[in-house]
This record gives structure tokens, sequence and C-alpha cells, in this order.
């Protein structure tokens, strides 16, 4: 059975457009309470005033919202902390960003998609999970090398400009019992090689998990550090198989809720 990244009664704000919505619209709330116009919510944040309405109705049920009358509505605790929640989520997302996406470092290396000059300006793009920097500045993400470069060699860059403009990686989890429950036994081969095709990386945690993944004839692409080695690959846009022992999963699965990286659990063992 698929499981979001969230767990079960959490949400996330950047992939969901209708929690987004939501989201806006109990700041929207919070900030006029208790008189609250539907009308100048709608403006505030361009949807339409029945939309709004057909939003509080469901908030309201939720539990986030109480109404008091007409025109009048109030947060609960449960919307503020919901809020709080979303709104910590958030941080993580702009600080991952920040950090790792853009960089906050004078310098950057990417990879020179051309030949590069120093001082010439340059086009950033995430291109199977490695930064890359090419020539001229059309891109989304601009930078300047700081470096020469020819085509394949790494470059200097720095003075950054725009947004990285890049989809997360989704990885998939194929969860194996300890070897005293049948370990790579519970998992047909030709399940995990099913499973592999379609992905741009394979990770394995604990024998039992590598054990299975070579009965398919395979070699993982990740076997140490996988925790920090999975999530940094789904953050720079690859798709990460994961197979591995049950008792190594949480610690796998927590790395990856730290960025916000959806994953899904899927039930590959045999009955």
């Amino acid at each position: 059975m698929a499981e979001d990244a969230g767990g079960a009664g959490e949400s996330n704000v950047l992939r969901n457009k209708r929690d987004a919505t939501r989201y806006q619209i109990l700041v929207q709330i919070a900030e006029r309470q208790p008189a609250v116009s539907q009308q100048e919510v709608a403006e505030a944040i361009g949807i339409t005033s029945q939309a709004v309405s057909d939003y509080l109705q469901d908030l309201v049920k939720q539990g986030f919202v109480q109404k008091h009358g007409r025109g009048r509505y109030e947060v609960t605790k449960e919307g503020v902390d919901w809020l709080i929640s979303q709104t910590d989520r958030l941080q993580e997302y702009v600080q991952h960003v920040s950090t790792e996406v853009i960089g906050e470092v004078e310098i950057e290396t990417a990879l020179a998609t051309g030949d590069i000059e120093s001082g010439q300006p340059v086009s950033l793009s995430m291109v199977d999970g490695i930064l890359t920097a090419t020539p001229g500045s059309a891109g989304s993400a601009t930078a300047v090398a700081v470096t020469s470069a020819e085509e394949e060699q790494d470059v200097g860059v720095t003075d950054f400009e725009g947004v990285l403009d890049y989809e997360l990686g989704d990885v998939t989890v194929v969860s194996l019992p300890r070897v005293d429950d049948g370990g790579s036994d519970t998992v047909a081969a030709d399940t995990i090689a099913d499973y592999a095709a379609d992905h741009d990386l394979l990770a394995t945690a604990g024998v039992e998990a590598l054990a299975a993944v070579r009965a398919a004839d395979l070699e993982p692409d990740l076997r140490f550090g996988t925790a920090t080695a999975v999530q940094e690959a789904a953050t720079r846009g690859l798709d990460v198989l994961l197979v591995a022992v049950s008792t190594q999963l949480a610690a796998h699965t927590e790395k990856l809720r730290d960025q916000n990286v959806s994953y899904e659990m899927v039930d590959a063992v045999e009955q």
C-alpha cells in the first residue's frame, strides 16, 4: 500500500494545490478575524468568492475554523497547529533552496556543457543530478563563470540570479524482513528488476536487501551511507529505488521527510 512522505494526516502545501489554497485562506482569516469578508479573501489570493465559501465549509468541518455567525470566523487551535506545521515545512524548503540548490557560498562548481571563458554569463540547470553550466544567460537561473573550462570540465560560478528550475526526485521503497523472518527470499527477483528499471539509481540498506538485489542480477549504485545518499540524490532530481531491511527503514524515511522528498512504500513481499 502506498504511503505519502507526510504520513497520515499530514500534507505538503508545496505539492498539493488544494492544501496551498487552504493555507492561504487560513492565513487571511487569522489576519482578519473575527470579521472576515469572503470577497476580500478571494481578491487577496486570486480565487472566486464561491471557492472561498466552499473552502470555508470544509475548514469548518475539519475543525480548523470556527464560525460564529454570518461573516464571523476564527481559526481554531487545530487550524493554528496545522498552519505552524506547514510554515515549518516551507521554511525548511526555503532553507534547502537557498543553501543547497542555488547556494549561499561565493563560488559553486558546475559541469560545463560547452566552452566557457572566465567572466562569461552562464545558465545553470540540473541534469542527472549534476549542476551544469551552459554558455549564455537564457535559463531561469544564471551565474557568472570565475574560471575557464572546456566542455565536460568543472567550472567555478558565482553571482547567482533566478531560481534553478527542476523537480525533486521520487523514492520508491521496498522493505524486506530480517533474515530470521525470510529475508531476501520473500521478494521475487523479477519484482526488484521491474522496479529498478523505472528508477535512476538503485540503493540497498542491509545484507538482506543486497542479496535480494543480486538475486535479480543487479548491483546497487548505493550501498553505504544510503540514508543521506538517497536523500541527496532525490533532492537533486533523481528517482531512487531503495531496497531496505525493515530495521533500517525508519532512518531512511526520516531523512526523506526532513527534505520534503516524496516517497512511496510498495508491498513487494510474496504471500
